[in-house]
């Protein structure tokens, strides 16, 4: 995302591909379905922030065409190496502490970022000020306490364990610096900071195989670190893996709120 030393779910982990295919699956329609609505077309620039998969950066690709570009930045750009072609340009960059880059865009956005930067505030300042006039901001970004529970049918001990790791992995995230309402402020933080036409909505999953997929892969990202910090033990974990692998839970993961305005 946008930093190695705090970041609790490295990109470069094993399970990190896992992680970013469950994303696309669950929320590139979200995703698409707003930059269609922002009306990404030929000759557009934008800055996708964070970009951590291909999949948002190889769908912009193909809707700004040879006439347009984008500028696809991560602290760590090693999955996005098979979209480094025109009209794709992929720099290391860091949101939270780095300058912005010197062009301006048509659209800037940001999916699952924010809510992990320590100095948030500066980099939504960074996104907006590189904005042409006329300029898109689609900011997406999770809410974990607006919808904290794994499983909010909780009718069982497997649900109960599953509820109880949850937990524990999101005080591993707030610990780690995320903030965990964040998204719920996001039509607020554009409307402050001087975007027009600002509109907000939430998407949350609950029982597909993509909820499946990425609730498997974040659980063992980060087992090593539950178990470190006592909030559950191998023994926990191991039940929790297999009764995913079951199929019997309906998992739900966290409300996406995508909010998207344009500069004056």
């Amino acid at each position: 995302m946008t930093r190695t030393d705090g970041y609790l779910l490295d990109n470069r982990q094993s399970e990190a591909a896992e992680r970013f295919g469950a994303f696309a699956d669950l929320f590139d329609p979200t995703t698409f379905r707003h930059l269609e609505g922002l009306g990404v077309g030929p000759g557009w620039r934008c800055w996708e922030v964070g970009a951590g998969g291909t999949s948002v950066v190889s769908w912009l690709a193909k809707k700004v065409g040879p006439t347009g570009k984008v500028v696809a930045t991560d602290i760590d750009t090693t999955r996005l190496a098979g979209v480094a072609r025109q009209p794709v340009e992929v720099r290391v960059h860091d949101v939270g502490s780095d300058e912005p880059p010197a062009e301006s865009f048509d659209l800037v956005h940001a999916r699952l970022v924010l809510v992990h930067v320590p100095d948030r505030e500066r980099a939504l300042a960074h996104m907006v000020e590189v904005l042409r006039p006329g300029g898109r901001l689609l900011l997406e970004d999770a809410d974990p306490s607006l919808q904290p529970l794994a499983c909010p049918d909780e009718h069982g001990p497997e649900q109960q364990l599953a509820n109880r790791l949850r937990h524990g992995f999101r005080t591993l995230l707030a610990d780690s610096g995320a903030d965990l309402s964040y998204g719920r402020r996001l039509p607020r933080l554009l409307r402050e900071a001087g975007l027009q036409r600002v509109e907000a909505d939430a998407y949350f999953p609950l029982a597909s195989a993509a909820c499946v997929a990425l609730e498997s892969a974040a659980i063992r990202q980060v087992r090593g670190r539950l178990v470190a910090a006592g909030l559950a033990t191998d023994g926990d974990v191991d039940r929790h893996l297999s009764n995913i692998a079951s199929g019997a839970m309906d998992l739900a993961t966290a409300p996406l709120i995508s909010a998207w305005g344009r500069k004056r």
